[in-house]
């Protein structure tokens, strides 16, 4: 896709996140209003997908993501993002969205694979587990001698997982090359700002000190920005080191009473909130 197209899916995948949130009443609006650049990017521009996922005679080659990319969302209480690109990308039908959080939805609060939904390939949410889940992915594909990608979305507060800086260790010394981290570093957290809580201090002088390469995003809001990010990352690929991407963002951008404030990271707007949100974010692909 080009720019202006994925800022159009952007637009109206934020659109899908306070409006699952608002129809449960519960849901983490905030680090998904954030991620939405990003997540966008890799799924309808940068990564390779077998575009035959559902059809018959592809289901081991699907299970296993052999020959095409994968991403997993290690902070996954941002599901309402991750449903939304899925669901917009073709994984399940977009009206399914209308049962997130619902009892017997298969679109649960952390995304999770006992209800088989398509794209979901590891439960998630339990933060600190996903960058060792990419890890032995990407250390599958190599063995494999598959040249594709493995993507993982970590968030700054998961950073004081100590299993995270485990697998920060691991991924270098296997020189894992196809690995590409993605940092959401909003400054916040569901306690308050990072700094308070437990500051992490320098993340790109820590990453580098463990042999990982790194790409400095300014803005992951701006699609442009996201774009030549990935392109960055990729260019350091091959090389004997894993990338990490350490993505800014805005916690909540796009709407203006939930921007920069961790109040958001996992509280549902009402009614009146919601169509201030709704006022803000238009329409380009069509509502659910």
């Amino acid at each position: 896709m080009e720019i202006q197209d994925l800022k159009n899916v952007g637009a109206q995948v934020r659109r899908d996140i306070v409006r699952q949130v608002h129809s449960s009443q519960s849901g983490h609006p905030g680090g998904s209003l954030g991620c939405t650049d990003m997540v966008v990017a890799l799924y309808f521009r940068e990564m390779k997908i077998n575009e035959n996922k559902n059809a018959e005679g592809f289901l081991q080659f699907v299970r296993e993501g052999i020959g095409e990319d994968l991403f997993f969302l290690s902070n996954g209480h941002i599901s309402p993002l991750f449903y939304s690109v899925l669901a917009r990308r073709g994984y399940f039908p977009v009206s399914e969205m209308s049962t997130f959080r619902k009892i017997n939805s298969r679109l649960q609060g952390h995304p999770a694979t006992h209800e088989h939904l398509p794209g979901i390939r590891v439960a998630s949410g339990s933060l600190g587990q996903g960058l060792s889940v990419a890890c032995g992915a990407a250390y599958a594909k190599r063995l494999r001698k598959d040249d594709r990608f493995v993507y993982v979305m970590m968030g700054d507060g998961e950073q004081q997982e100590g299993q995270v800086w485990e697998a920060v260790q691991f991924a270098p010394h296997h020189k894992l090359d196809n690995l590409i981290a993605i940092i959401d570093w909003n400054g916040q957290q569901i306690d308050g700002p990072t700094e308070v809580v437990m500051n992490n201090l320098d993340l790109k002088a820590k990453y580098e000190a463990f042999g990982w390469d790194t790409v400095d995003l300014d803005n992951g809001n701006n699609m442009e920005h996201v774009v030549e990010s990935l392109k960055q990352a990729k260019a350091k690929t091959g090389k004997g080191k894993p990338v990490v991407i350490l993505m800014r963002t805005g916690m909540g951008y796009g709407v203006d009473y939930m921007m920069g404030t961790h109040k958001w990271h996992g509280a549902a707007p009402n009614d009146d909130q919601l169509l201030v949100a709704l006022n803000q974010l238009p329409v380009t692909l069509g509502d659910y």
